[in-house]
C-alpha cells in the first residue's frame, strides 16, 4: 500500500478539516520529483488525461474531448523532449508539456503580450485524481520556472479555457497577467503571461 492510502486509512476517523490539514501536510512532506517524462511513462499519463478529461464532462467543461488531448499527442511530446511528470515516491502524479520552442498560435494573440522575448509555454497540464486539491498544479508549474530561469528564458505564457476556473485561480495565484485571447482549432482560449524573475 502507497503512503498516501496508509494515511488516508489511518485517519479516515478523525474530522474533515483534520483530515485535510493531514493530507495536506502529507503532499507537502513527501519526496516529489520532477524530471522528462520517458515512454515507459505513457499508460500511466494517459490515464492522469482520462482522469482530467472524466473531470471536464462531468463539470461540462469545453476545454478538453474526444478528440484532444490522445495518446499520440502524449508519445510525440516525449518524442521532442517536452513531457515532464511530477512524481510521488516515484508514483506519476502529474504530467505536462513544457515547451521552449514557442507556440504558433501566440503569433495571433488578439491582445498584447508583456514581452517579445523567447518564453516557456506548459500546454495538456493534468493532475491524478488522488492528488489533486493539494497544490501539485502549482508545485509542477513552479518546477517549470525553476527549469525555464536555468535555461535563461525568463517568460512564461500560458493559456487555458474560460470556464478553466481551477487554472485561472492558480494563473491568478501565481501573478500570471492576462493579455488577450488567442485561437485554436478547439476554441478561444484565454492567454497569460509571467515575467520571470519579477514579483
Amino acid at each position: 500500500m502507497q503512503n498516501y492510502q496508509r494515511i488516508i486509512f489511518l485517519f479516515s476517523i478523525v474530522t474533515d478539516d483534520s483530515f485535510v490539514m493531514i493530507d495536506k501536510m502529507m503532499v507537502s512532506h513527501s519526496k516529489l520529483q520532477f524530471r522528462e517524462a520517458n515512454l515507459q511513462d505513457v499508460d500511466r499519463i494517459w490515464e492522469i488525461i482520462l482522469q482530467a478529461k472524466a473531470q471536464m464532462f462531468r463539470e461540462k467543461k469545453q476545454q478538453w474531448d474526444e478528440n484532444y488531448p490522445l495518446p499520440d499527442h502524449i508519445t510525440a511530446d516525449i518524442e521532442k523532449g517536452f513531457g515532464y511528470v511530477l512524481t510521488q515516491d516515484e508514483v506519476i502524479i502529474a504530467y505536462g508539456a513544457v515547451v521552449f520552442d514557442g507556440e504558433p498560435a501566440y503569433n495571433e494573440l488578439e491582445g498584447e503580450w508583456l514581452s517579445g522575448q523567447p518564453y516557456v509555454v506548459v500546454h495538456r497540464l493534468a493532475v491524478a485524481d488522488e492528488a489533486k486539491r493539494h497544490g501539485i498544479a502549482t508545485q509542477f508549474m513552479q518546477n517549470v520556472i525553476n527549469l525555464s530561469v536555468g535555461k535563461g528564458i525568463m517568460s512564461f505564457k500560458v493559456d487555458t479555457n474560460f470556464d478553466n476556473f481551477y487554472m485561472l485561480k492558480i494563473f491568478e495565484k501565481m501573478g500570471f497577467t492576462y493579455c488577450g485571447k488567442i485561437l485554436y482549432a478547439q476554441g478561444e482560449r484565454m492567454a497569460f503571461e509571467k515575467l520571470l524573475g519579477k514579483k
